[in-house]
């Protein structure tokens, strides 16, 4: 395995700005390709938007409001490609829409489920129905006035691990993957690009590279990095158009309901909030829709922003949430095309790929939404090739059918195409080859590391094999593999975007996991700023 901290090529075809998941899949696309490149990316891996999301794979049923029919059209067609590619980390999920008659007829609520379940093409996902709320289920957890909802499909994903996964793949098909390395300048000649990165695990070092084109991916600071680094200004295209940037905040509390069905709640501001069973003991709320002005780093959720989703929850749950029952928060920075809407929230979440062809190709990515970005970084792969002359068969695309890591199943038994059976064949599956594995810990091992979970287990016969068990249900096994094969430097890597296990761990735990990783770092890894951090905390 590749060591997480390669040097740089000197030359590459394609250097990719941004370690979201936009970048991560068009690294990936473009590497498939048979093309040279480097992915670099100032922080962690989805160390921003990109694990910050509400974790859906879905069309965006409000937008059909906004009559963005194109975009949801677009990202229903890639529900069922996404899910059946890593099953372990994507999961078909089934929304429950209590009907407010205060809110939208239930005739406009039809006919929008209607479109939704139409669109686009399904093969594994259940179409829309009505729901009697007094004798379902499904209503005991709300209040006794709402009497009738609608049921319909969408999908869930870990964010974090698909953007981590795209970067494995990327990296297996022969791109150079640089986390925690900034793109410092970019001086543009007429057929390369001369990049200078500086690497802040050797204390900022300077390094070069000499790129045929360059891919600007830096979501919420794609403006300041055209501005401040390519010294380049936005293309024609983008007249009267700017980068809006829309604070989107969660909260997490404790589990508020035992079925495994998701709500999203309509409000009277227009605006809708999700409320999603996740990992295990909690309930993910969100989100809300604030325009900042600030630095994205600096993005918390404040708050009169927990009041907001507490009071639209409770306007729906019978049992009331306050913000005494927040455990956790977490905010994430969308970048969002400027289309003149006055409402945030109605901003599109479509994108755009600018290309600038002046001298040495430039791309640039405005927008996107986590459901289409494959779709995304296939049309960025097919404008590069075409720019660059690689016109030739291999470098046509290929990622509509291909698994990401671990989510090719076949191999532990017989795979049936529907991801959330062919899943639960695979854990049982990984029970009986590996009897020594408490339930719990092979269940949460299957759904990170899906098919790959040997590179974890090795050749272990017992718990004992796995090292010490740093904190409950945490072997040094797998934090080797994840500092080995993953590039988590920090415990935040660890606990916050490899998994959640902060939210299952003690404050203790969560500083034991910070001091095992300061004191192992990975081989020829010296500790980092993050690592003395940790320690000094």
């Amino acid at each position: 395995m590749s060591s997480p901290n390669p040097r740089p090529p000197v030359e590459c075809d394609v250097l990719v700005v941004g370690g979201g998941i936009n970048g991560a899949g068009i690294a990936r696309d473009l590497a498939g390709r048979g093309l040279s490149v480097c992915l670099v990316e100032q922080d962690d891996l989805a160390a921003h938007t990109s694990s910050a999301s509400t974790k859906l794979i879905h069309g965006g049923l409000r937008y059909l409001e906004h009559r963005e029919f194109g975009l949801v059209r677009k990202a229903l067609g890639e529900r069922e490609v996404l899910l059946k590619s890593a099953p372990h980390i994507m999961r078909p999920l089934r929304f429950v829409l209590p009907h407010d008659p205060s809110m939208r007829p239930a005739w406009l609520i039809r006919l929008g489920l209607f479109l939704y379940d139409h669109l686009a093409r399904r093969e594994v996902l259940p179409g829309s129905h009505g729901v009697d709320l007094r004798r379902s289920a499904l209503g005991v957890p709300l209040h006794p006035h709402l009497k009738r909802g609608f049921v319909y499909s969408d999908g869930w994903v870990d964010d974090a691990r698909l953007v981590v996964l795209n970067a494995i793949d990327a990296r297996e098909r022969g791109a150079t993957v640089l986390t925690r390395t900034r793109c410092v300048r970019a001086e543009r000649g007429a057929s390369h690009w001369r990049v200078t990165l500086a690497d802040t695990h050797a204390q900022g070092a300077l390094q070069h590279v000499r790129a045929r084109a360059l891919v600007n991916a830096a979501g919420p600071w794609a403006e300041r990095f055209l501005r401040d680094v390519a010294q380049a200004k936005a293309g024609e295209r983008l007249a009267n158009r700017s980068l809006r940037l829309v604070k989107g905040s969660h909260i997490v509390v404790p589990r508020q309901f035992d079925h495994d069905h998701a709500y999203i709640f309509q409000n009277p501001d227009g605006r809708i909030v999700f409320a999603i069973p996740y990992e295990r003991d909690f309930t993910l709320i969100g989100t809300t829709d604030q325009e900042i002005t600030g630095d994205p780093r600096d993005a918390r959720c404040e708050a009169d922003e927990v009041a907001y989703l507490c009071e639209q929850a409770s306007r729906y749950l019978a049992k009331p949430i306050r913000p005494a029952d927040v455990v956790w928060t977490y905010s994430g920075v969308r970048p969002l095309l400027d289309d003149a809407s006055g409402d945030p929230s109605a901003v599109t979440r479509d994108y755009l790929l600018e290309q600038d062809t002046q001298a040495a190709p430039l791309t640039t990515v405005w927008g996107g939404k986590i459901t289409t970005f494959r779709q995304l970084a296939e049309d960025a792969a097919d404008a590069i090739c075409r720019q660059l002359g690689e016109h030739d068969a291999a470098r046509r695309a290929w990622t509509r059918g291909a698994s990401l890591p671990g989510g090719d199943l076949s191999d532990w038994g017989r795979v049936k195409g529907r991801p959330d059976e062919d899943f639960a064949a695979f854990v049982q599956a990984v029970r009986q080859r590996h009897p020594w594995l408490p339930a719990g810990l092979a269940h949460r091992l299957a759904r990170a590391h899906g098919s790959r979970i040997a590179l974890v287990l090795g050749q272990a016969q017992r718990l004992a094999d796995l090292g010490e068990e740093v904190v409950p249900g945490v072997f040094e096994a797998e934090l080797r593999h994840l500092q080995r094969s993953e590039w988590a430097c920090s415990a935040d890597d660890v606990l916050w975007r490899r998994s959640k296990l902060g939210l299952h761990l003690t404050v203790a735990q969560r500083e034991a996991v910070a001091w095992w990783m300061a004191t192992h770092p990975a081989s020829g890894t010296p500790p980092t700023s993050h690592h003395r951090e940790e320690l000094r905390a």
